[in-house]
């Protein structure tokens, strides 16, 4: 199988699984695990865990993933690497564009929240999960490209990894989303991404490889 049919059929994977999981948190069915989880998270509160997960869930904030954003389409457009700032741009694009629509259509009320006030916007699918992905991953995707070196290419992924998921952790740990909703954001964000893999050829037919 080539490469963009690999990446469409993991996306249409991710959207079928994203879609299961809205059907089951439509009917209520997830509520009982949800509840139970949160429960089971709460247990682990303190005033050290709740400061570290505090810094941690603002580095998935739009205005932190702005601020970089901007320092890596001026570094890619420095290094002449137009489709890495095309592919940056577009993946976050898509990604604001889904949770913006996807959060209107479900229209999911927020659970009430362990620490702080509760948010403003609807609760799934999780936007710090889905921006977070997005926009870590693409840079993961952009920054391993080039190397040849397998451990680095490793340690970035492995880096990457830990820090979305621990994005996601701080959302459910906070009390602003149901551990669905963070997964529901997991599952949009991978499905966005091998989209905009499948069909970036098309996007920057020059891209170095």
């Amino acid at each position: 199988m080539r490469r963009p049919a690999r990446h469409l059929a993991l996306a249409a994977l991710a959207a079928a699984l994203f879609c299961a999981l809205a059907a089951a948190m439509e009917t209520k069915s997830l509520v009982g695990v949800d509840e139970a989880i949160r429960a089971d998270v709460r247990a682990l509160a303190s005033p050290t865990l709740t400061r570290v997960a505090r810094s941690v869930t603002w580095l998935g904030t739009l205005g932190v993933l702005a601020a970089v954003g901007v320092v890596a389409l001026a570094v890619f457009l420095h290094a002449r690497r137009r489709d890495a700032a095309l592919f940056l741009v577009v993946t976050m694009a898509g990604a604001l564009a889904l949770e913006n629509g996807l959060k209107f259509a479900f229209q999911r009320a927020r659970p009430p929240p362990f620490f702080g006030s509760e948010p403003e916007t609807y609760s799934f699918p999780s936007g710090h999960a889905l921006f977070a992905l997005c926009f870590y991953g693409a840079l993961a995707i952009v920054a391993t490209r080039s190397m040849r070196a397998a451990p680095m290419k490793a340690g970035i992924w492995i880096a990457t990894v830990a820090l979305v998921a621990a994005i996601g952790a701080t959302r459910i740990y906070l009390g602003v989303h149901y551990p669905s909703d963070v997964v529901g954001g997991y599952l949009v964000a991978a499905a966005w991404l091998w989209v905009v893999l499948a069909g970036e050829r098309r996007l920057a037919p020059e891209r170095r490889t």
